[in-house]
């Protein structure tokens, strides 16, 4: 055998064993502090590291080493960026015996500079898709890589590609995993801040539904039982989505609620939670707010509306609807803000119907909003219904509705009605 087959025959030995090596492991800092001290020692390298592209596109330097194990954050580990730079654009290897004597680099003030000699560099790719760099240097001696080396790394780097990439790929399915687990522990928390009953009072009949557009929600209602037989309730927004809008959701539904059990008046009670809201908090998410303090005994209604839509009163005797409009703006942003409180009177037979936005803002399949129009349809044909048929019939038209498109905002409904 010649010495050229023996080569041949060492190189695809050494290729196999480092295939071996490479994938016996899914941790992608494992698999790349063995790709690298393995090209390092088959060349005999002094220094080298093994640069990433991120998802924003950006070369990110990972492992790294010198022959004594430098790893990349200590100060003596410079090298040239102009040359990895090069490869990544050509996506092809280079091989440069003198750096210092070498037309395409010997004026780059970093190979000047770090008195670098021999490098090699060569693109981590998969199929044209480039996903990284392996580079190699001396900064002693010039000529200590020859072509063969190159291509000895250029083949090393094919089969690391596919090791590095599956690394990457069983990263992102522990951290989508990851994820999944903690929203649903988030949505599991924010399920137990929601009433899982209604109140149940005699003369009186409630209802209610919650339904979040993803795994957590930025909507959330409350019954907070008061002295004098009388019943606070809270319908609230976080005009916001996802895991931002549902952690305020708890900040402010826990607020609000603390409120509404230690001040006196409806309306110094919102003011309160609206100054801790805006204190406790160093980001800004408008909180739309409608809260209800109802006496049991003769149906008195005293509200406070912070920016939020308006509910729907229902007068049977008079078969009217009356809106419960603005007393003040939406918490959350200014401190010093007040608020104004109103009262109406709930006779037998009426009702007060609370919603958040979802409601409005679903969306069928031709991206066609259901809106007000819709909504009343169904109000008006449930006007006798009781309030846990009322809700159901509002969430069967909306589902009617949307058909398979998932709700875009979190959806919340509220119906007290007084028999």
């Amino acid at each position: 055998m010649n010495q050229s087959s023996s080569e041949s025959g060492q190189r695809f030995a050494l290729l196999y064993e480092l295939s071996q090596t490479f994938n016996s492991s899914l941790d992608l800092n494992e698999v790349l502090d063995r790709v690298l001290d393995e090209v390092v020692n088959a060349v005999k390298a002094e220094r080298g590291f093994v640069a990433l592209i991120d998802e924003n596109r950006e070369m990110v330097f990972h492992s790294a080493r010198g022959i004594d194990q430098v790893t990349i954050d200590h100060p003596e580990f410079e090298v040239s960026r102009g040359v990895v730079e090069e490869v990544a654009r050509l996506g092809e290897g280079i091989l440069i015996s003198d750096a210092q004597k070498d037309g395409r680099f010997d004026k780059r003030s970093s190979v000047l500079d770090l008195n670098l000699h021999s490098i090699l560099c060569t693109p981590l790719k998969l199929k044209d898709n480039l996903i990284g760099v392996i580079y190699l240097d001396n900064r002693a001696l010039a000529g200590i890589f020859r072509q063969r080396d190159l291509e000895l790394v250029n083949a090393i780097a094919a089969t690391a590609a596919i090791a590095i990439e599956n690394a990457r790929l069983y990263e992102m399915a522990i951290d989508k995993g990851r994820m999944e687990r903690e929203l649903q522990m988030a949505y599991q928390v924010q399920a137990s801040l929601i009433p899982k009953e209604v109140p149940h009072f005699p003369g009186w009949d409630f209802a209610a539904c919650w339904h979040p557009a993803s795994r957590v929600s930025g909507d959330f209602y409350d019954f907070i039982p008061e002295r004098g037989n009388c019943l606070n309730f809270v319908i609230a927004d976080v005009t916001d989505k996802g895991l931002p809008a549902a952690l305020f959701m708890a900040l402010s539904r826990s607020l609000v609620r603390a409120s509404l059990e230690t001040s006196g008046l409806l309306k110094d009670a919102i003011s309160r939670a609206n100054r801790l809201i805006c204190d406790d908090s160093t980001i800004s998410m408008p909180v739309t707010l409608f809260a209800g303090q109802l006496c049991l005994d003769d149906g008195n209604l005293v509200y406070v509306n912070a920016g939020h839509y308006p509910p729907m009163v229902y007068h049977a005797k008079e078969q009217q609807f009356t809106q419960l409009t603005r007393t003040g703006m939406f918490m959350g942003f200014e401190e010093q803000a007040e608020y104004e409180q109103k009262s109406i009177s709930l006779q037998s037979g009426d009702f007060i119907l609370c919603y958040t936005d979802g409601v409005l803002d679903a969306v069928n399949t031709q991206n066609i909003a259901y809106e007000m129009e819709r909504f009343e349809q169904v109000i008006r044909k449930n006007l006798e219904a009781s309030p846990c048929e009322f809700v159901e019939a509002i969430e069967k038209s909306i589902h009617d509705f949307t058909g398979n498109t998932h709700l875009n905002d979190d959806l919340t409904i509220m119906i007290i009605r007084r028999l």
